[in-house]
C-alpha cells in the first residue's frame, strides 16, 4: 500500500496542518511516511506545496516523480492545476472551488474549473461556504482534508484521531469543530466522487 498526495495551496490555508495530521495519522497505522514542503511567501499568501509519502513499507525519496501522485489535494483551484502534471492516470484531484486571488492577472475561475473537471477522478468543493456553515471559514482546509480521505488509505477515525492530537493543545472546542469540518468533508466526497 502507498498513498502519494501533493498538498497545495497559499500560504496560510493550512496545507502544513493538513500533512501534519495526516502524518500523525500514518503513525497510528504504524505506515512509513516522508514529506517535504516548498514554501513560497506564505506571509504575503505565496504559493505553498508539500509531497507527503505514506506507504506500508519504507520510503526511499520524500519527493513524488511526475505522473505519479495518487491524490493531488488543493485549498485553492489554480494550485490544483498547477501540479496536475504529477497526477497519475488513476488518482484524484480534490480542489477547493473558491478562489484566493492573490495576483492581479489570477485566470477565469470557470476557466480552471472546467479544466478541473476534464479530468477523469475530482471532487470539486466548496470547502469555504461549508466551513462558515459549520462556524468558521478557517476550517475550510480540514473540509478539504475529509473530502480526500476516501482516497488517503488510512482509516477515517484514525484521521480524526491526528486532528485531535494536533489541536488539543487549542481546546475541546476547536478540536471538535475541525472533526465537524472533516466530517462534512467526508460526507460531500462519497456523495460526489
Amino acid at each position: 500500500m502507498k498513498t502519494d498526495i501533493i498538498l497545495a495551496g497559499v500560504g496560510g490555508q493550512g496545507i502544513l496542518s493538513i500533512a501534519s495530521i495526516l502524518g500523525e495519522a500514518a503513525l497510528r497505522e504504524q505506515l512509513f511516511i516522508k514529506q517535504a514542503e516548498t514554501h513560497g511567501m506564505s506571509q504575503r499568501g505565496g504559493a505553498v506545496v508539500s509531497h507527503l509519502r505514506i506507504s506500508d513499507r519504507e520510503i526511499a525519496s520524500d519527493l513524488i516523480p511526475l505522473g505519479t501522485a495518487d491524490i493531488i489535494l488543493s485549498v485553492e483551484p489554480m494550485e490544483a492545476l498547477r501540479y496536475l502534471p504529477f497526477l497519475s492516470r488513476n488518482g484524484y484531484i480534490v480542489t477547493n472551488t473558491t478562489a484566493f486571488i492573490n495576483i492581479p492577472n489570477y485566470p477565469d475561475l470557470e476557466v480552471i474549473l472546467k479544466e478541473i473537471r476534464k479530468q477523469p477522478h475530482f471532487v470539486a468543493i466548496d470547502a469555504d461556504q461549508i466551513a462558515g456553515e459549520i462556524g468558521n471559514k478557517r476550517a475550510s482546509n480540514m473540509v478539504m482534508l475529509g473530502a480526500a480521505s476516501p482516497f488517503v488509505n488510512i482509516d477515517p477515525e484514525k484521521i480524526e484521531a491526528g486532528i485531535a492530537a494536533i489541536f488539543e493543545r487549542k481546546g475541546e472546542e476547536v478540536v471538535s469543530l475541525n472533526r465537524k469540518a472533516f466530517q462534512a468533508g467526508l460526507r460531500f466526497a462519497m456523495e460526489h466522487r
